[in-house]
């Protein structure tokens, strides 16, 4: 059977080529999703009020455990900042896993508390910002490995502060698979194939050859 010639190393192309084919196919069609996903949810939260209200008023619980509701950042930015000091677990369920992250609530709650809530003129554009360079990194496979690990550090962060509460109902897998999506991104630099990063690759790979300490950064982000 025919195999590829590829650089050492290269896990998605040690293959047969059909089966090199399938990998391509697949890593870029959940690049090409995890951009779309980024991509949908930029618009409920649009600069420069991000969807809150004028006077930027934000989710609180009222005295009986229910959340009085705000409107889009300042309304889940409240909903974390709530949950952050009930108790609960990821991979919660009938088998013997389970992740209490108490501690990483309580911790993303005092800095909602103390920087995010202040700041939040400034910090809604820090975010919008951030998931518009995950959808154009992901899109374009521009130094893909970058908006991965950018992707990475929303996911988590929405895995801590949103995954498994129950008002509003979120399902925890919806972010736990974001994390693990995320994460193929930051190990397959997906960008290298049918992206940017395909072209740029050799380029940096010269610089880096020179001695060039950007042109290696800029390497080992695509």
């Amino acid at each position: 059977m025919r195999t590829t010639t590829t650089p050492p190393g290269d896990v998605l192309s040690a293959a047969p080529s059909w089966e090199g084919g399938i990998r391509r196919a697949a890593l870029l069609l959940a690049r090409l999703m995890l951009a779309y996903l980024f991509f949908v949810n930029l618009f409920w939260k649009l600069p420069p009020d991000f969807g809150c209200p004028p006077d930027f008023r934000f989710t609180t619980a009222r005295p009986d455990g229910s959340l009085n509701r705000s409107s889009g950042l300042c309304d889940w930015i409240g909903v974390e900042e709530v949950w952050s000091t009930r108790e609960r677990k990821l991979l919660d369920g009938p088998g013997p896993i389970e992740v209490p992250i108490g501690p990483l609530a309580r911790l993303n709650g005092a800095i909602i508390d103390n920087v995010v809530q202040p700041g939040i003129r400034v910090f809604g554009w820090v975010l919008w910002l951030t998931e518009a360079w995950v959808v154009a990194s992901l899109f374009l496979g521009l130094l893909s490995r970058l908006g991965g690990l950018a992707a990475l550090g929303l996911a988590i962060h929405l895995m801590i502060g949103l995954g498994g509460i129950s008002q509003p109902f979120e399902w925890e897998w919806s972010y736990n698979q974001m994390v693990l999506l995320s994460l193929l991104m930051v190990a397959f630099a997906p960008g290298r194939f049918v992206g940017l990063d395909a072209w740029l690759r050799p380029r940096l790979a010269a610089r880096a050859a020179r001695g060039s300490p950007v042109g290696r950064l800029l390497l080992a982000l695509t």
